[in-house]
């Protein structure tokens, strides 16, 4: 096992509940039939679901299909607009980073704005999601590789420098809730390298307004189960809050500094102080149990998502 590879005690059975009682069979049987014509409608969009509008349109359906609830305020966007790029070059694209609890995640920053992801090599290959993901211009890392980390960072790095905006997860692994895992550095590299500013996107999941972790996929989950977590779900929201973006320049950050101060705007904290050396694994939140009083809101969740998994992260 690679020491510097991000870990978690989270599991399936430790972490993931639902907060509400689960739906009765008929409504998940609606929802089940509704997702699976949207799949197939975004499979038939073949190589054209990789256009903003249709990848935007597709994102949202899959959302309403699944009875989970976007909520975020109108004319949110994840890139941060700005100013031509040197020597008359494109303006950057934006490093959009966030908090990773599902696969859920990357459905739901592309029906906010179809940004480019970058996922784990297995996502390409899932019998679900796999062609859409791929058809819609994904680009693939191999987790385990260490060596080929600095090819993938001068990949994201090209991309900002085009103009195109990625989403990465830089947590490397899902949690169940707050707190998460500290955000690895590597990606924002990239932003340093490309000149391109940093959007960090809190994603909270609720139920019935009490903050939920039945959307979660952990540990040895399968995509399976979860799906069917989320199908029986009842009034599943993910919560949006897109944080003013961090201006990078050369010689005022280097790219720990700056994916602390991601991290502190994603969950609402001070700044981190992060030692040096790996962290194997990282301890599971408490996440609310079924028969819990309402547990408060968590700060770093406004409008509009455990650990152990890495669906489409970076």
């Amino acid at each position: 096992m690679n020491p510097w590879a991000p870990g978690s005690a989270c599991t399936p059975s430790g972490c993931v509940a639902h907060t509400a009682p689960p739906v009765r069979p008929a409504p998940a049987l609606r929802r089940t039939a509704a997702f699976t014509r949207e799949l197939a409608g975004a499979l038939r969009d073949g190589d054209g679901i990789a256009r903003p509008e249709v990848l935007r349109r597709r994102a949202r359906a899959l959302l309403d299909a699944l009875g989970v609830r976007l909520e975020i305020p109108d004319g949110t966007v994840l890139s941060a607009p700005d100013g031509p790029g040197a020597r008359g070059e494109p303006a950057p694209g934006t490093l959009v980073v966030a908090n990773h609890v599902s696969w859920l995640d990357a459905v739901v920053l592309l029906a906010v704005e179809p940004v480019t992801l970058l996922a784990k090599r297995e996502v390409g290959d899932w019998p679900v999601l796999g062609p859409m993901v791929r058809r819609a211009g994904t680009r693939f890392i191999d987790r385990g590789s260490l060596r080929g980390l600095p090819g993938t960072v001068e990949t994201l790095a090209g991309l900002l420098r085009t103009g195109r905006s990625v989403a990465v997860f830089p947590e490397g692994i899902t949690h169940c809730s707050a707190p998460g895992g500290r955000f690895r550095p590597a990606a924002f590299q990239a932003a340093l390298d490309a000149g391109a500013p940093v959007r960090p996107v809190t994603l909270g999941y609720e139920q019935a307004g009490v903050p939920s972790t039945v959307a979660a996929f952990v540990g040895e989950d399968g995509f399976g189960g979860s799906l069917r977590r989320v199908l029986t779900a009842r009034a599943l929201t993910v919560r949006v809050r897109v944080h003013p973006p961090l201006r990078t320049a050369p010689g005022a950050d280097d790219r720990r500094s700056l994916a602390a101060r991601a991290q502190a705007l994603v969950r609402g904290t001070d700044p981190p102080a992060h030692p040096a050396g790996p962290r194997p694994s990282t301890p599971c939140p408490a996440g609310p149990r079924p028969g819990d009083g309402p547990p408060g809101r968590a700060p770093a969740a406004v409008p509009a998502g455990r650990a152990g998994r890495d669906p489409a992260r970076a």
